[in-house]
């Protein structure tokens, strides 16, 4: 599977040094697996409920399941849009900015200025 590419527009970037960012870093980090979780747990409920659906589905006689019907494939498709893969993309993001985190968590110059995301800078703010 091909992640999409990545970029940030220069203008969204910011540059600070990596002393004033450096004691932030771990609650941004943290706060972004938190979130992490709470998406996946969210496709994980919305997968089981799938699954118990299909198993019910299949579980009723051939006269039920052809009065009850099921839900049309795109339907289903747009579901899964919607519940997996969106969410699943934001994941991507989110760990590309812990990543980013990261790196400048492990830089050895506290002096040294760092590139930083808009959205980090405004957390920061």
């Amino acid at each position: 599977m091909t992640d999409p590419i990545s970029y940030i527009p220069p203008s969204r970037m910011r540059h600070r040094k990596a002393a004033e960012v450096i004691p932030f870093l771990s609650s941004y980090i943290a706060k972004r697996e938190q979130e992490i979780a709470e998406i996946e747990q969210m496709v994980e409920r919305y997968e089981k409920r799938r699954q118990q659906e299909e198993r019910s589905y299949q579980s009723m006689s051939t006269l039920r399941r052809l009065l009850s019907g099921k839900k049309p494939a795109h339907h289903l498709a747009v579901e899964y849009i919607h519940y997996v893969k969106r969410p699943m993309e934001k994941v991507r993001t989110l760990r590309l900015e812990i990543e980013q985190a990261r790196a400048i968590l492990n830089t050895p110059d506290p002096s040294a200025i760092v590139a930083v995301s808009s959205d980090m800078a405004d957390e920061m703010n």
